[in-house]
């Protein structure tokens, strides 16, 4: 082989690893990716049964129940649909009913959401305008605009 034969395959070899190693991070990242949901996504069946996911909605009031130790449930609303959370853990600060939060967590057997981490909403002492009024309403209650559907065409 000649000189420029040893380069050119060098080069060729060089881009085939750094393409096999694109390939290869791309499809980890795709594994791990989680999506955020409402509950009637899941109540619709478009979500895996068993897959880690994120569910966003409002805590329906009247709903937060403590067990016992740290153990915690409540409903879950996007307006449409609701979906019974458990929890183990010490709640955010920030957590009340009539909020919006996030949980992280999976589906189990009976239909109920089992979360790992809840995340609250932030303190609403300000907000820009244009989100304090995708937010809420004249009367000051919340909407549910904030919580779309990913799966839903838009």
């Amino acid at each position: 082989m000649t000189k420029r034969q040893k380069r050119m395959v060098a080069v060729a070899a060089l881009v085939l690893g750094v393409g096999l190693a694109a390939v290869l991070g791309f499809t980890a990242f795709r594994k791990n990716m989680m999506y955020f949901y409402t509950p009637s996504d899941l109540l619709s069946g478009k979500v895996a049964a068993g897959a880690a996911l994120q569910l966003g909605g409002l805590v329906e009031k009247g709903s937060l129940r403590h067990g016992e130790g740290l153990n915690i449930e409540f409903i879950m609303s996007d307006c449409s649909n609701a979906v019974p959370v458990r929890y183990q853990g010490i709640l955010p600060d920030l957590f009340r009913e009539g909020q919006g939060v996030v949980a992280t967590g999976h589906m189990d057997a009976g239909n109920a959401f089992v979360a790992s981490t809840i995340l609250a909403k932030h303190d609403e002492n300000y907000m820009p305008p244009n989100v304090a009024k995708a937010v809420g309403n004249v009367d000051g209650k919340h909407s549910c605009a904030p919580f779309k559907s990913v799966t839903a065409s838009n």
